[in-house]
Parts: C-alpha cells; sequence; structure tokens
C-alpha cells in the first residue's frame, strides 16, 4: 500500500505529466524496455490462470498423466518467464527512476542558482527546502513503484475481466456487480480518509513548529516561567492531531479488510452459481476452476489501482510545485563588459595578458577597455523593493577609488539598499550607477561581483575547514595568501590557538566559534579576494572595541587605493571616512566627513551625541 503523503492534488495534471514524461523521455529506451517487461509479466499471469481450464478438461479428468507432466512443465516456464519479466522491470525501474530523480535535481538546482535575490526574499528557506527533499523524494518513489503498478494493475484488471467474459459472459455480472461496489467503496474511502490525512498534515505541521518554538525558547520559557501554559497548548494540539490520526488510521484501515470481505463475498457466490451451473452440465469443471481463481483475483488489481493512482496525483503536485520553480523568471543579465587581464604599454595603452598576469581592466563590446580602478557613482537613482512604494528617492553620490564611504542612519533609511544596489541584487527603477565609468547594467553581473567583496552582518560559514572558508573569497589563493589575510583580519592568533588550527573543520555554520570569530574569519574570507571596492555592512558588530580597532587598520592596508562603503551603528568605526552620509526615508539629507558634520549640528551630531538613536 503507498504511503500517504498529505499532498494536495496538482492543479493542472496534464501540464505536470507532461514535463515529467519530458523528462522521462530522456530515458524512452529503458523505459519501452520496462513497458514491455510489465506486458509479458501480466500476460503471463493472466494467461497461466486460464491454461487451468484445458489441463482440468484435458489431461486431469481424463487421467493423462504424461500429458500433464508436458502442461505442467509449459506452465512453470510462463511463471518462469513472468517473475524473471517482473525481476526485470523492477530493476530497470528503479535505475530509470534515479536516472530521472536525478536529472530533475541536477537542473532545479541549476535553476536555483540563476533566481533573483527577491525571490529568495518572497519565500523561506524550509519551503525551498522541500522542492528538493519532500517533492523530489515524492516522485521519485513514484516512478520507484506507482507507475508500473499502475500499468500492470490496469492491464491485470482488463485481463481478468476479459477473461471472466469469455469463461462464462452470465457468471460474469455478478462479479462486475461486485468490482462496481468494491470500486465506489475504495472512492468513498479515499475521501473520507484524504480529510482526516489532510487534517493531521495539519496538525503535525502545527504541532512540529510549536516544539521548535518551544525548544529554541527554552531559556526565555523558564525565565518566565512559562512551562504550564506551554504544556496546556501542547496538550491541546496534540489531542487534535491524536483525533484527526485516529480518524485517518481508522478509515484507510479498514480499506484492506472491507476488500477482502467484498471480495470473499464475490467469490463464496461465484462458487455457488458456478457449482450449480456445472452440476446442470452448463459449466465444464475446468472453466468454473480457472473462473473462481479469477475472481480471487479481480479484487487485488483493483485495489491497487485505485491506490497508486491517488499516490501519482499526490506526486505530480510535487512534481508541479518543482517545475513551477524551474519556470521562475531567472535573474536578468544583459551586460557585456567582462574583466580581462591586461598589461600596460610605456605609452600608456592597454592590451590583454594571460589570465595570471597584469592588473584587471574592463573589456566593454566594442573592444574598450577600461582600467579597473573601483570608482563608484549614483546618480538620482531611484528604487523600491515594490513598485508603488520607494526606498531611495533620487539619490546621488560618488566614491573615488581609495575613499572611505560611510552611511548612518535610523533602520530602514535605505542603507543596506544602497550596498544591495551596487552588487545589482536588485534593479534599480530610475537614474544609473556607473562603475569606472561603465554602467553597472553593462557589466555582466559575474564579472561585477567578482570586482566587490563584501562583509555583512548575518556570517554565513560553509562546511569545511576554516582554510576553505577563507579560499571561498579566492579558489585561486595559496595558503601564504590565506594567512596573510587571516593576520589582516585579526583572526589568525585565534585560528593558531584552535587544536587543528587552520584545518580546523567548520559545522552548522560555524557553530563551534564564536560570533566574533566567524565575523573575522568573513572578513579575511573578504581580504583575500583583493577586491577593488569592500563593502562592509555592519560588519564588526560583533566584535569587540579593541579588534574592530586593529581590524580597520588590517582593512585600511589592504584596500589601500580601493573604494569602501561601510554601514555602521557605532559612529567611532565612521569617523575616518572620507565621506559620511546621513540617510532617512531613502533620501541624504546631510554628508560630509566627520568634524564637517559636527559643525552643522544636525542629525549626525544628534547622533553622535546621542540625542538621537539610530533604531
Amino acid at each position: 500500500m503507498a504511503r500517504y503523503t498529505g499532498y494536495k492534488r496538482p492543479k493542472n495534471t496534464k501540464k505536470a505529466l507532461k514535463e515529467l514524461f519530458h523528462y522521462m523521455g530522456y530515458h524512452k529506451w529503458l523505459l519501452l524496455v520496462v513497458a514491455a517487461l510489465v506486458c509479458i509479466s501480466t500476460a503471463a499471469s493472466v494467461a497461466g490462470t486460464y491454461l487451468l481450464k484445458p489441463v482440468i478438461n484435458k489431461f486431469i479428468l481424463p487421467g493423462d498423466k504424461t500429458g500433464l507432466i508436458y502442461a505442467l512443465i509449459g506452465m512453470g516456464i510462463m511463471y518462469l518467464c513472468g517473475a524473471l519479466a517482473t525481476l526485470g522491470y523492477n530493476r530497470l525501474m528503479v535505475k530509470t527512476a534515479q536516472k530521472v530523480v536525478a536529472d530533475i535535481r541536477r537542473d532545479l538546482f541549476a535553476h536555483v542558482q540563476t533566481l533573483p535575490l527577491k525571490y529568495f526574499d518572497a519565500h523561506t528557506h524550509g519551503e525551498l527546502m522541500s522542492r528538493f527533499t519532500n517533492d523530489v523524494d515524492t516522485v521519485q518513489e513514484a516512478l520507484n513503484n506507482s507507475f508500473t503498478l499502475v500499468i500492470q494493475s490496469s492491464l491485470t484488471l482488463a485481463g481478468t475481466v476479459v477473461m471472466l467474459l469469455v469463461l462464462n459472459l452470465n457468471m460474469s455480472l455478478i462479479v462486475i456487480v461486485f468490482l462496481c461496489i468494491m470500486f465506489f467503496f475504495i472512492k468513498w474511502n479515499g475521501k473520507r480518509s484524504k480529510e482526516y490525512y489532510d487534517r493531521q498534515q495539519a496538525y503535525l505541521a502545527e504541532i512540529n513548529g510549536f516544539v521548535e518554538e518551544m525548544a529554541a525558547g527554552q531559556k526565555v520559557e523558564k525565565v518566565f516561567n512559562h512551562e504550564e501554559q506551554d504544556m496546556k497548548k501542547f496538550r491541546e494540539k496534540n489531542e487534535a492531531l491524536r483525533r484527526a490520526s485516529t480518524k485517518a488510521l481508522g478509515y484507510s484501515g479498514m480499506m484492506i479488510p472491507s476488500i477482502v470481505s467484498l471480495s470473499y463475498a464475490n467469490y463464496a457466490v461465484s462458487a455457488c452459481v458456478g457449482g450449480l451451473l456445472a452440476i446442470a452440465g452448463l459449466m465444464d469443471l475446468g472453466s468454473l476452476a480457472a473462473y473462481l481463481v479469477y475472481v480471487r483475483q479481480s479484487a487485488m488489481p483493483l485495489n491497487q489501482f485505485t491506490q497508486q493512482v491517488n499516490f501519482i496525483l499526490s506526486a505530480l503536485a510535487g512534481a508541479e510545485r518543482i517545475f513551477e520553480m524551474m519556470h521562475e523568471e531567472p535573474e536578468v543579465d544583459e551586460g557585456t563588459a567582462c574583466l580581462v587581464r591586461v598589461k600596460k604599454a610605456p605609452d600608456g595603452s592597454l592590451s590583454e595578458c594571460g589570465p595570471s598576469e597584469g592588473e584587471y581592466a574592463w573589456k566593454e563590446e566594442d573592444g574598450k577597455l577600461t582600467p579597473l580602478r573601483g570608482d563608484v557613482r549614483f546618480e538620482n537613482v531611484t528604487f523600491g523593493y515594490v513598485p508603488d512604494k520607494k526606498v531611495l528617492d533620487g539619490i546621488s553620490l560618488y566614491a573615488k577609488p581609495g575613499q572611505k564611504i560611510a552611511f548612518v542612519g535610523s533602520t530602514g533609511a535605505g542603507k543596506t539598499t544602497i550596498i544591495n544596489l551596487i552588487n545589482r541584487f536588485y534593479e534599480i527603477q530610475g537614474g544609473r550607477i556607473l562603475y569606472d565609468g561603465i554602467d553597472i547594467r553593462n557589466i555582466r553581473k559575474n564579472d561585477l561581483r567578482r570586482s566587490l567583496a563584501m562583509v555583512i552582518q548575518d556570517t554565513h560559514l560553509f562546511t569545511g575547514t576554516i582554510e576553505d572558508n577563507i579560499r571561498y573569497g579566492n579558489l585561486s589563493a595559496s595558503d601564504e595568501e590565506i594567512r596573510e589575510a587571516a593576520k589582516l583580519a585579526n583572526a589568525d592568533s585565534f585560528i593558531r590557538r584552535l587544536p587543528d588550527g587552520y584545518q580546523t573543520m567548520l559545522h552548522s555554520d560555524g557553530s563551534n566559534l564564536s560570533q566574533g570569530q566567524r565575523q573575522l574569519l568573513a572578513i579575511a574570507r573578504a581580504a583575500v579576494a583583493h577586491p577593488p571596492v569592500l563593502v562592509l555592512d555592519e560588519a564588526t558588530s560583533s566584535i569587540d572595541t579593541r579588534t574592530e580597532r586593529l581590524i580597520e587598520k588590517g582593512m585600511d592596508a589592504v584596500m589601500e587605493g580601493r573604494t569602501v562603503f561601510v554601514i555602521a551603528h557605532r559612529l567611532s568605526t565612521v569617523r575616518n571616512s572620507k565621506a559620511i552620509m546621513v540617510l532617512e526615508r531613502g533620501t541624504i539629507i546631510e554628508r560630509g566627513d566627520h568634524e564637517e558634520l559636527l559643525a552643522q549640528k544636525g542629525r549626525y551630531y544628534q547622533l553622535y551625541m546621542g540625542a538621537y538613536e539610530l533604531e
């Protein structure tokens, strides 16, 4: 019996099937062999039962022992062929299913890599992960078992009914009546059990979320003595789950016994009527024996067919969600300018050179080469995450190579948004952003982001060694360059104190390190990239003041002659910036260096003196 998953049915079954068949079409020859083997297996099963008629009538009743032996050998060979065909199609279908699922996973992951950042803003991580886990696993199970079982059970049911009609047309009406009763019972029972299984899934998700929330918030729960109230809530949710599960399992549990009982009743009635017909000479004994075996076999394929079709529909709903994600519009990239290595001639002209020589430069579509310097300019930029709500309104600013530009302001003023636009994570609605005089929309996104390094407040470390995590910023970095970057970020001292040093393994986003240590590694990862533009978005928020000063000195050395954008709530970290932009509601209300802004005695002065809170 197929496991019920609790999924809803697909919105467009035909479309989901078409797209799934597209992937199955890559392995059509294997599937054709599977289909042929399924037909052989079914034919052997159906025909083998029919052979009971001639065996009884021609060999058993007349007492022909030699003929009976040959007949039994023939039946044995037929059933052996059927068994081998069943083994063959099961093995081939598992192999084909794994190939199809591997293709789907590969294409899904490749497409996810191309989706814009706004897609991930609108969908939770759990929702995205369920496509790769629950949905793909359900499709896999359906391919492994359900598709072949549906074909086999439908062929078996059709063959059985045909043979019943061939053996005795009048008696077949009894079987057809019972099959109809079984079909309507299965349909009614399936509808009721699905209703309660859906409730069970909903309550289960609710109780899992509650337990996860309580486990994560144990400290808060104990501080406020909330155990009794939380236990009361848990009991209510648990009781609701119990009731729904009892009903769901009750209805699904009565399916098999009910079908078996109806099958026995069908067999009993058919045996009685058939016996009377045989006594009256209206039906031979061989036909009766074959007929009764077919009657016993008729219920199983119907039950299998109904259950597997429901499971396939649930799997198609999962496939539909996978393909919906695959059809999401990828990130737009119409840029043509790319990064190349160049060398400078004595006359100042630039020419391309080998990948490990010279300096970087932008190569535009017309072949023009522009040195990569890190000159960033905003010209009357307007942007909103949704069209009718502006986050930035007419922002204009410039950062020359080697300058450190800081953004300060209250939460929601637009500081991080400016940083995200430099990376072209989002598309602006008005104005333009120039990078070394080139509109960033004309630069390939991969090359644009390769020229930038970013350190954000929410540090993300990958499973692997500390050395691997630092090298993430520059895959071609040598061990010496990694250690130099760590020293500049002031991470080398704590790394060396770890038992395995740079080979220390990190798991679960670096949970075996402190928040400050994780932030130092993120800064080292940015430093090893040697980018012309460095973005620090609250990069030192988890580091003590002394370490912060050491990092600033190291980063100033790394970024000499490069552009730095800093977002910070600690105003002490932006004092040495060339220019400080004070933002409020998407506009720059003040700009200047630290001394100039203090002299103006405006918003920055209030922030610095503590008269106005950043939050």
